[in-house]
């Protein structure tokens, strides 16, 4: 059998079957970018997006897990026309046919994306967007600019939240178009207007959401420009909260939202009155503490105002008072050296009976140190006495004394031997007094 034939017939698992396809099919298949329309669109508990792209001949279930998906800036729904990069792939576990997304984007807005990325990217290096750039707005606004459509839903949105939280303000409608290809020369014009006037403390340019197309008009980078030059600080509050445009980047503050724009650029009516509130009670707060006080050194003054009979026996029950206190002091003072007084005498009475002690047991060591040294003397005394008497027996001189002599040659060897001498030799005789020359004349008695 050959090679061939034994792929031929071997089994595999379904799992092995889709794995095997899934390879080749992504192999095959390189990411790409695919149009259609969004259908079934839903978000999982985990982040994941999950939909079918369709057009009118086919469909196709898709996959965006949230590390893709959490960079697109808007939120799509079912019906939106979407340009995917994706990858092709099969789900392993149920053999479905499936896109990867790795990218979306609105339909036909690929050039006017790029478009917004390169002005984003040019205003952002010029220091456009920078935060030390961005102005302040004022906390209570007396003149409020508002620049937009007279027949704009965000109009009344805007005018509504603005008398809901700060009806004191007046506000004066600068109406522009804020969709077309006029619409940036025209929101510029009544920008520069309400600079000329100079009533505005604040500027809010707002509209409503719509598509990146819609929102072109605020992605021109005159009307940025404008924005950043503007004397007037300005809030922008452009289409819904995920809608990024230039403008936004440019002003001094971005609301997510027109009437957010309209919060943001006044304070709020119930704070202020919670405010008032909490000032009302520290004032009250305060005052009640200061009269306490005044209160109190008031009494305090008063008690210290007493007639000088009164002040005298105050000043006499305070002198005898620091007697009797000088007195107890000196008391406890002489009580406590004569404790330490008997502490001591205590002790120099010990003392003293130790030294008796001591002078009795000094007493006994010395007669028993005398009587050791006599016993020691006597015992010494007596082995020298004996050792003398050795001595004395050894001693050369004293055997000379019982008449014996020592005989030696002229170079006072000591002769043991008749054979050790020669006649006529001259001998030198050691006696107990005195020594004798003599010379040999004969040898008697042979050596043994």
């Amino acid at each position: 059998m050959n090679m061939h034939s034994a792929d031929a017939d071997r089994v595999i698992s379904v799992g092995e079957l889709n794995r095997q396809a899934r390879l080749a099919l992504e192999k095959t298949m390189p990411s790409c970018w695919i149009k259609g329309e969004i259908a079934n669109h839903s978000r999982a508990t985990s982040g994941h997006w999950y939909f079918t792209l369709k057009d009118e001949q086919a469909s196709v279930r898709c996959a965006m897990f949230r590390n893709r998906n959490q960079f697109i800036d808007w939120s799509p729904r079912d019906g939106d026309q979407v340009e995917l990069r994706a990858q092709a792939t099969l789900y392993e576990q149920r053999g479905e046919f499936q896109l990867l997304v790795e990218s979306m984007r609105r339909a036909g807005q690929g050039a006017l994306y790029e478009a917004f990325l390169r002005l984003k990217a040019k205003l952002e290096a010029e220091g456009l967007f920078a935060s030390t750039r961005k102005r302040a707005l004022p906390s209570y606004p007396h003149v409020i600019g508002l620049l937009t459509s007279p027949q704009a839903a965000a109009l009344r949105d805007v005018l509504a939240t603005l008398r809901g939280r700060w009806p004191a303000a007046r506000v004066i409608l600068y109406p522009c178009p804020v969709q077309g290809v006029d619409a940036p020369r025209a929101i510029v014009a009544a920008m520069q207007e309400a600079a000329r006037h100079g009533y505005c403390e604040v500027l809010l340019l707002v509209r409503g959401g719509g598509s990146l197309e819609d929102l072109a008009a605020f992605n021109d980078e005159t009307l940025a420009r404008s924005i950043a030059a503007s004397p007037i600080p300005v809030v922008t509050g452009v289409g819904h909260e995920t809608d990024f445009t230039i403008a936004d980047f440019v002003a001094d503050l971005r609301a997510p939202t027109p009437t957010g724009a309209a919060q943001l650029a006044t304070p709020a009516r119930a704070d202020l009155k919670q405010q008032v509130e909490h000032l009302r009670v520290r004032l009250a707060q305060h005052q009640s503490r200061t009269l306490h006080a005044l209160a109190q050194r008031l009494d305090s003054l008063t008690r210290r105002l007493a007639h000088p009979r009164d002040r005298i026996a105050l000043r006499r029950e305070r002198l005898r008072l620091s007697a009797w206190r000088i007195a107890h002091v000196l008391r406890l003072r002489l009580h406590a050296v004569r404790s330490d007084m008997r502490g001591w005498q205590e002790r120099l009475n010990q003392q003293r009976n130790l030294r008796e002690r001591h002078a009795a047991s000094i007493e006994v060591l010395d007669t028993r140190l005398h009587s050791a040294m006599r016993q020691c003397l006597a015992r010494q005394r007596e082995h020298a006495h004996v050792k003398h008497t050795h001595l004395e027996m050894l001693n050369p001189t004293a055997i000379l004394r019982r008449g014996y002599s020592i005989v030696r040659d002229q170079s006072l060897h000591v002769i043991r031997s008749n054979t050790e001498v020669e006649i006529g030799e001259e001998v030198r005789i050691l006696l107990a007094r005195g020594e004798l020359g003599a010379r040999i004349l004969d040898r008697s008695g042979a050596a043994e």
